[in-house]
């Protein structure tokens, strides 16, 4: 039972539709995927329709909260929510309204600095209920003021950069706790990534239920530490690709990184 339990859309930075993921997911051959979008749950439906229309992949209703936590972003997964309650919905659509706000001020911030930039031609590479910095990278990238995503990242759309400007998030707190009034399994995102390893154990003390210990970006270092750290918290353990509908080196990552949903009886009691 290989589940990828970290997979986007294009309902936040992910280039491909809830649609054209569940048909690669069932290319791929994996038995499941959780559509984790950023602060929006709106990918949803859709890919659990889809899913049930062909017949032979599982959805888990899902979403990657974004949180701002000793100066670092900390993202918070929460799977098997309920993804058509009125509080989940009216928290993301105020974080989206704020998301698209700051999107449109770093574009001017790109502009004074003296960059010509145009909301238009980011909303082009984005739908237009969302504007992430991913989208504004490749605007950037087409205008050939920088070379790559990753370089826009480094000199103009990271925290301290001069294009950067903060965003509205929630709290580890309210993430976990909104995540368990869902009725919800709260898990760190990409714990290995963190600058700040101490986040890890803040998080267990908050309440987080497990660790995404398998990650496109962790090391065999960070998957071995982050193993123990589960282990003698019994915490659960996760995994998935982060994949957001880009090829690398010559694939899409989703199904490459994934669990064995059979392993997580919390899990697999929910599917």
């Amino acid at each position: 039972m290989i589940f990828d339990l970290h997979v986007h859309t294009y309902h936040s930075d992910g280039l491909l539709s809830p649609e054209k993921v569940v048909e690669m997911a069932i290319r791929k051959g994996v038995n499941g995927i959780a559509i984790t979008d950023h602060d929006t749950v709106l990918g949803i439906e859709a890919a659990i329709k889809h899913s049930k229309k062909l017949g032979n992949l599982v959805v888990v209703p899902g979403i990657e909260l974004g949180c701002i936590y000793n100066h670092e972003e900390v993202h918070i997964l929460g799977y098997f929510i309920d993804y058509k309650s009125k509080e989940i919905i009216d928290i993301t659509e105020d974080l989206r309204r704020n998301r698209v706000l700051r999107g449109i001020k770093m574009i001017e911030r790109i502009n004074d600095l003296g960059m010509e930039l145009t909301l238009e031609e980011v909303q082009q590479l984005s739908r237009e209920d969302y504007i992430g910095r991913p989208h504004i990278a490749e605007a950037l990238v087409k205008r050939n003021y920088v070379t790559s995503i990753e370089e826009a990242f480094e000199k103009l759309l990271n925290r301290g950069k001069p294009a950067y400007i903060e965003r509205k998030t929630l709290s580890i707190n309210e993430s976990i706790h909104l995540i368990h009034s869902l009725n919800g399994v709260a898990v760190l995102a990409h714990p290995g990534l963190l600058n700040n390893q101490e986040t890890i154990y803040d998080c267990i003390k908050k309440g987080i239920d497990g660790l995404e210990v398998i990650h496109s970006k962790h090391s065999k270092k960070d998957v071995d530490q982050l193993l123990k750290i589960a282990e003698e918290y019994k915490l659960i353990v996760t995994g998935g690709s982060d994949c957001h509908g880009r090829i690398v080196d010559g694939d899409y990552l989703l199904g490459k990184y994934y669990v064995n949903i059979n392993h997580i009886p919390i899990m697999k009691g929910r599917i």
